[in-house]
């Protein structure tokens, strides 16, 4: 082969690869399927085997909620902030064949528990020095108080579903 066919053809399955990876980000995506071949098995034991799918999420971390400063302390009450994660619960497409008690053909029962947002905060920590601001009152100097250390619970938020059916046909 040429070279310059060579070139060519490079050329030509850059463009396409770069075309496909354009308009299929996987960054964008939140969830990716995941198939279960079980054609194979099919062919073998000359029987329909279930479809079987899911869908797995793809943890996307959130901008932290930054210190908040607040009047009569020396240290952001939020010293370590929360970190939010979104993400999804996994996914789960099933389909199974049915066999009629009267008759050759199949029906199906199917489960479809789709993939369902997660949000979550992750834990933070407020701190407090064991001085109070400067005092007017005490010549400008702080006055001594007992220091304060806290922890800010996690929280996790989700809504998942699911649901079950049976139908003609496969």
């Amino acid at each position: 082969m040429k070279s310059t066919t060579r070139g060519t053809l490079a050329a030509v399955l850059l463009a396409a690869a770069a075309g496909a990876a354009a308009t299929t980000p996987a960054a964008a995506a939140e969830t990716v399927p995941v198939p279960v071949p079980l054609g194979g098995a099919e062919t073998a034991l000359g029987m329909e085997l279930p479809e079987v799918g899911g869908e797995l999420p793809l943890p996307m971390p959130g901008a932290p909620d930054g210190p908040r400063y607040v009047e009569g302390r020396l240290v952001p009450d939020r010293a370590i902030p929360q970190l939010p994660v979104g993400a999804a619960l996994p996914g789960l497409g099933l389909r199974t064949p049915l066999p009629r008690v009267l008759g050759d053909e199949f029906d199906h029962a199917g489960l479809d528990a789709p993939a369902s947002d997660v949000r979550a905060l992750g834990p933070g920590a407020t701190l407090d020095l064991p001085l109070t601001p400067p005092d007017p009152a005490n010549f400008g100097l702080p006055a001594p108080k007992l220091p304060a250390a806290g922890l800010v619970t996690p929280a996790l938020q989700a809504v998942p579903g699911a649901g079950l059916g049976l139908a003609e046909g496969l």
